[in-house]
């Protein structure tokens, strides 16, 4: 299997990776980072999550040919709290967020995450839970529809786009990718269709409505600062706008002094920062990685340190 990990290098370069620390992929997918990780820590311990059993897996074969030293974790990093303190970590030295989905996941037809390949609508990335992209196309109301695909996709006919599902639907259950992408060509008109390609905000809409992906960063990101030790580091990278702006708000709230005591020369234990940003705008990818791998091109990677 072939699988490139976006920023491979620069990301576990940036987590400052200590032979015995402990560390965790927030993120596994097929492991790429997750090996970067486990070579350099011969002494530490790697935790690492998923919410896809498939990754989880072919990960655990692709990680025991490097140490044994490391814990798989099937679940969705917004509760790596809880799942770590079942094993009695409370503190670590670092954390890697990839928030993209994983070119196996988009390759593979039949978890219906491409708008190229015919195949059932699915887009669980835990293919145990029950809500998927077939149930919320044909159950959710237009509203429910024009406001998700607005919201999580930014597209401007997305009233037009839910409107078609809607009157399609009635006549017959909406039930592959390819009969979905006719429907928003229908709705949309095919000038439009093929200048701006609304079926790619779409489908990212649904997929992150159907994993709830973007109340995962929220809960995930800020547990993890608060178990970060000092001079520990969290390295996130992200794909698109929603995403980013996400984690760029929250390093914000945690590397801010509210306002009232700015300047002030000794402020309250409290508010003082939790976090430095180690680097006020985000790092992009460089041409070479861009001309290897152009699924890394939206990339953007934000790093912070505990303080």
């Amino acid at each position: 299997m072939v699988h490139y990990s976006v920023m491979l290098q620069l990301a576990t370069e940036y987590l400052n990776i200590k032979n015995d620390g402990v560390y965790v992929d927030a993120t596994l997918g097929y492991a790429g980072h997750s090996k970067e990780v486990l070579k350099r820590i011969k002494k530490g311990f790697l935790f690492a999550f998923d919410a896809d059993t498939q990754a989880i897996e072919y990960s655990q074969q692709e990680l025991e040919q490097i140490g044994a030293n490391f814990e798989l974790i099937h679940a969705n990093f917004k509760d790596l709290k809880e799942e770590l303190a079942k094993r009695d970590c409370l503190a670590v030295d670092g954390f890697l967020f990839d928030l993209g989905l994983s070119s196996p996941e988009i390759d593979d037809e039949t978890r219906g995450f491409s708008f190229m390949k015919d195949a059932r609508l699915d887009m669980r990335m835990d293919q145990t839970q029950k809500i998927d992209a077939e149930h919320i196309v044909n159950n959710y109301s237009l509203e429910a529809l024009s406001k998700i695909f607005y919201t999580y996709g930014e597209e401007p006919k997305s009233k037009f786009i839910a409107s078609k599902i809607v009157e399609m639907r009635k006549q017959k259950r909406i039930g592959t990718t390819l009969e979905l992408v006719e429907i928003i060509k229908m709705s949309v008109g095919a000038n439009y269709f093929y200048k701006k390609h609304p079926e790619r905000e779409i489908f990212q809409a649904i997929r992150i409505e159907v994993n709830k992906e973007l109340d995962a960063i929220d809960k995930g990101l800020e547990d993890a600062i608060n178990m970060l030790k000092v001079g520990g580091r969290i390295c996130v990278i992200t794909f698109h706008s929603l995403e980013d702006r996400i984690v760029k708000n929250i390093f914000k709230k945690y590397s801010d002094v509210p306002e009232i005591f700015k300047g002030m020369p000794d402020i309250p234990l409290e508010y003082r920062p939790k976090i430095k940003l180690i680097n006020k705008k985000p790092i992009i990818p460089t041409e070479e990685e861009i001309n290897i791998n152009s699924r890394s091109k939206s990339a953007k990677l934000r790093v912070i340190e505990r303080i």
